[in-house]
């Protein structure tokens, strides 16, 4: 079944990753949607923190609200829980939460248009709507864990491309996301944004997205 045209102003048909990779202490979101600059709404994180995604009928406030919360020391489990209790729009909404330990959790809330669901693993959390079925985030779950010895840029990118590969959102692709926080990784170590890459508008958006952290690789070692 197909949601209906258009889609309520900002939702965001959409499927995404987050985890944490203990080997070099990073946390990550990559994200793919028939949405324009979907990395403008879904993705947030913050080394040392956690990380998560917000989606489907977007809270934006769930971003820094959750990451407010994670650095108080709550667990993601405790976090989503608190996040969905205090919004009276919880039914629509999706969030996947991976916190300062690596422990994941998701939501998906009873209303979000289908498919929609979520695969919370060791470290990780996948999460979508308006999928062509559960195979999308069953296998970008799969892939995560087979593909343990890339770098967590690559695994994520890797994850994303899987996830298309089974069917990914029913609609199409538009755009895609990947931000991944280590401490002191960005800039000359002035921040934790060891790679925050966007690709707001094409055919192609997780093979573009890819050919950009490749750049991104050659550009800044």
């Amino acid at each position: 079944m197909r949601p209906p045209h258009p889609l309520p102003f900002g939702y965001c048909a959409t499927f995404s990753v987050v985890a944490y990779d203990a080997s070099s202490q990073s946390w990550g979101v990559a994200v793919q949607s028939k949405f324009f600059a979907v990395g403008s709404a879904v993705p947030w994180g913050s080394a040392g923190t956690g990380a998560l995604a917000t989606q489907a009928m977007v809270n934006p406030r769930f971003g820094p609200i959750g990451l407010a919360m994670l650095r108080q020391g709550m667990s993601a489990a405790e976090t989503v829980a608190a996040l969905v209790a205090g919004d009276s729009g919880s039914a629509m909404r999706q969030v996947g939460v991976v916190d300062r330990s690596g422990t994941a959790a998701s939501y998906t809330g009873g209303a979000c248009f289908p498919w929609a669901g979520h695969i919370v693993g060791d470290g990780f959390c996948c999460q979508g709507n308006i999928l062509s079925g559960p195979a999308v985030i069953e296998e970008m779950a799969r892939t995560l864990r087979a593909a343990a010895n890339l770098p967590l840029p690559e695994r994520l990118v890797a994850v994303l491309a899987a996830g298309q590969a089974a069917g990914g959102d029913s609609r199409g692709q538009q755009s895609a996301a990947l931000l991944v926080l280590r401490a002191d990784a960005g800039f000359f170590g002035y921040s934790d944004r060891a790679v925050d890459l966007r690709v707001d508008d094409h055919a192609a958006p997780i093979t573009e997205l890819g050919r950009l952290l490749q750049l991104h690789h050659e550009t800044f070692g």
